[in-house]
């Protein structure tokens, strides 16, 4: 096969999916595939719920570079490299979830054909690939790897809602089940991404690869954290203290936070699994893990310190909390931590508002059980006892919080986003 040959389908049409077939199309005939129709349909008229395809040029792909999005197998049979980038979560017990990936994989193999290419895009620890990936499409066709057909990883870095580091522009790891694999699908990304690629010598290193990225960001956000509960419990001020810190050439200025989403807050436990079975305890991770999931709780339990201290009685308070999406500017509310400060005031008090533009309202309602307010007005019609900024969206630059929260009332910032003057404590 060379790139001339190429005709591709994206299997998965979220976050990571759609911008990558997106841009795939701009120089080779690209299907988009999905088993969610409604998402398929949506698209297909030109809007990308995710915001992370403008429609302009979703519908620049459709109708310029025939880019079409699909839920029938018939209409994929034809492509020949499938890229598979599909969502991989954990399950209640934070024990990875395959299944996903597996169904994915059973989706490539009813329509891969011999000589074709197969490259995984999904987070996962070093050997999903090989080991659990390929051996589906195997058994459904009776392929041979490197013989009937060809595989590849390359990890998505994906980041939801940064207009900077979108899809064209990030470095891409690549790799490959042979060398001339690696060539070709190396090659391929290249002639899209205006950074180029780094091909790794194998896919378990560029699994690897990925997983430490994000566990690498976890580790130190947990440190940040750390020293956040430190640094409160003496009366410093730890965004005083990083600042002063940062005036060294070498410190890593990084702040405290709530870590959620799908990619950090989820991925280092693949690698936490996999390494213990191999007799390897990843007790860095693993506490750094704990730590960052304790924030949420913890911003709450600040707040309501806060409250005793002014004098503010807690029980039955009005409380705002600022965003619940779980970062700024985007509409991704998967594993969101806003929900661990939501429960835990919900302790004390049911008068809870959550106001967040950003957000669908039927999906925080359907997987949270959690109303959110998305209109401005309707925050404004109210007084509180105390408002928490837990998500720096810029469009709270425009509230006047304070009037909102009249004195003695508190306001708390998760983010050092607000003016130093109308906050009671921020993490």
């Amino acid at each position: 096969m060379t790139l001339d040959d190429i005709r591709i389908c994206v299997v998965g049409l979220g976050y990571v999916g759609l911008p990558l077939a997106r841009l795939f199309s701009t120089k080779y005939p690209t299907i988009g595939f999905d088993i969610n129709t409604e998402r398929v349909e949506s698209l297909m008229q030109g809007h990308d719920n995710t915001l992370e395809v403008e429609d302009e040029l979703l519908r620049d792909a459709i109708h310029n570079h025939g880019f079409r999005c699909t839920s029938s197998l018939d209409d994929i049979k034809d492509c020949n490299v499938y890229i598979v980038a599909v969502p991989t979560p954990v399950d209640d017990n934070n024990r990875p979830d395959l299944s996903p990936l597996i169904g994915a994989s059973k989706v490539v193999g009813n329509v891969i054909s011999k000589g074709d290419v197969v490259i995984y895009e999904s987070t996962v620890y070093p050997g999903v690939t090989e080991d659990e990936c390929l051996p589906v499409i195997e058994k459904l066709t009776g392929f041979k790897l490197n013989v009937d057909y060809f595989a590849g990883y390359s990890p998505e870095r994906i980041n939801p809602g940064d207009k900077e580091h979108r899809v064209e522009t990030i470095r891409k790891v690549t790799s490959g089940s042979t060398p001339e694999a690696a060539d070709l699908i190396d090659s391929m990304y290249n002639s899209v991404l205006l950074n180029g690629t780094h091909k790794a010598p194998s896919i378990k290193v560029a699994e690897a690869s990925k997983i430490i990225e994000n566990s690498q960001r976890d580790v130190n956000i947990a440190f940040f954290n750390e020293l956040a509960k430190i640094f409160n419990a003496m009366g410093i001020d730890t965004g005083d203290v990083i600042e002063a810190a940062s005036s060294k050439w070498n410190f890593i200025k990084m702040k405290p936070g709530l870590v959620g989403g799908h990619c950090i807050s989820v991925d280092p436990y693949y690698l936490i699994q996999k390494s213990q079975l191999y007799g390897v305890l990843p007790r860095v991770m693993s506490n750094s893990r704990r730590l960052n999931n304790s924030m949420g709780a913890y911003v709450a339990n600040q707040t309501i310190r806060q409250m005793n201290l002014k004098g503010v009685p807690v029980k039955d308070a009005r409380i705002l909390i600022l965003g619940f999406t779980f970062k700024e500017n985007c509409p991704d509310i998967r594993n969101t931590k806003v929900v661990d400060i939501y429960h835990t005031l919900h302790e004390y008090t049911p008068n809870i508002t959550v106001f967040d533009p950003w957000v669908d309202s039927d999906k925080s309602r359907h997987e949270y059980g959690i109303e959110v307010e998305k209109s401005k007005s309707e925050i404004e019609k109210s007084k509180y006892d105390a408002a928490i900024l837990a998500v720096s969206h810029d469009v709270f630059r425009s509230i006047d919080i304070r009037s909102l929260v009249p004195q003695p009332g508190v306001v708390y910032d998760v983010k050092g986003f607000l003016n130093r003057e109308i906050i009671d404590a921020r993490l």
